[in-house]
């Protein structure tokens, strides 16, 4: 059962007048990005098909994901009616292809896709927090918190699945940690720069990943706060079993802030140089 529907968002309150140019391409990419979870559903259903009980689990993760995709593509067609997100979602499942024909888990274990599936929303549930501390306009801030909440507790649906295979899989932590690490670097990928090229450049125009995922995070990296990266800090380090005191996870946190930003600077040069 989900924890809320598209009926309770109070869709009478969108204010055009507060509405964040910058933040409009960023959510018409994401919209598509929530909605393809159908495709992840397949490939997880694929990979424990012999669980029936993880099954039941993934259905329910994806009605949710998908109702994210179906909110926020409403607000972005609000927000910019020339818009049309139907029609961009179908560009985007011919345009990104994941591979549905695969009984196992592309991680190498049963606890390694849940680790990476974690991550996944350690990323997810951090940036709709962000988007929700950033946007002024009263429909996004309340469909960007409901969404958060959800994956939070879509993390701790995965971590707690992570938890019930790890005694087969006898993964370390540093096996972990490796596993982590790599989703975390895998957000720069195909994805969310074919979403942002579907949703947001005139069709008709060539695909280019560098200069679509430069566009991308260069709207998205602005809006994390110190308190969004030391959470992540925290969830990443309880899904690997590390437990380090709260000063290196703050000194970690830092660390990341300023990461960004000389990627924030990096991208900006990116976007200089192809224009």
């Amino acid at each position: 059962m989900k924890h809320w529907d598209m009926e309770q968002i109070k869709w009478d309150r969108f204010d055009p007048s507060l509405v964040d140019p910058k933040v409009v391409p960023l959510i018409k990419a994401a919209s598509v990005v929530e909605r393809n979870s159908v495709d992840y559903t397949v490939y997880l259903n694929n990979v424990f098909a012999h669980d029936a009980e993880l099954m039941e689990l993934f259905q329910q993760w994806e009605n949710e994901e998908v109702q994210h995709g179906e909110a926020l593509g409403r607000w972005a067609m609000m927000a910019d009616p020339s818009w049309n997100y139907q029609k961009s979602f179908d560009r985007f499942k011919n345009f990104y292809k994941i591979d549905l024909d695969t009984a196992n888990s592309i991680r190498g274990s049963h606890a390694g896709e849940f680790i990476a599936r974690a991550m996944v929303e350690v990323g997810t549930s951090s940036y709709y927090s962000a988007l929700a501390d950033h946007v002024q306009e009263p429909v996004l801030k309340e469909i960007c918190r409901k969404i958060a909440a959800d994956e939070f507790r879509h993390y701790k649906l995965f971590y707690d699945c992570m938890k019930r295979y790890l005694p087969a899989d006898n993964l370390s932590k540093w096996a972990r940690a490796k596993i982590a690490l790599g989703r975390i670097v895998e957000s720069q990928d195909d994805e969310l720069a074919s979403a942002f090229h579907i949703t947001n450049e005139p069709e008709g125009m060539p695909y280019n990943h560098k200069r679509c995922i430069a566009l991308y995070m260069s709207k998205a990296m602005p809006l994390y706060q110190r308190h969004h990266v030391t959470r992540v800090v925290n969830m990443v380090f309880k899904t690997i079993g590390w437990m380090p005191s709260t000063k290196i996870q703050e000194l970690l946190a830092k660390a990341m802030m300023l990461i960004i930003k000389f990627q924030h600077k990096s991208y900006a040069k990116q976007i200089s140089a192809l224009t």
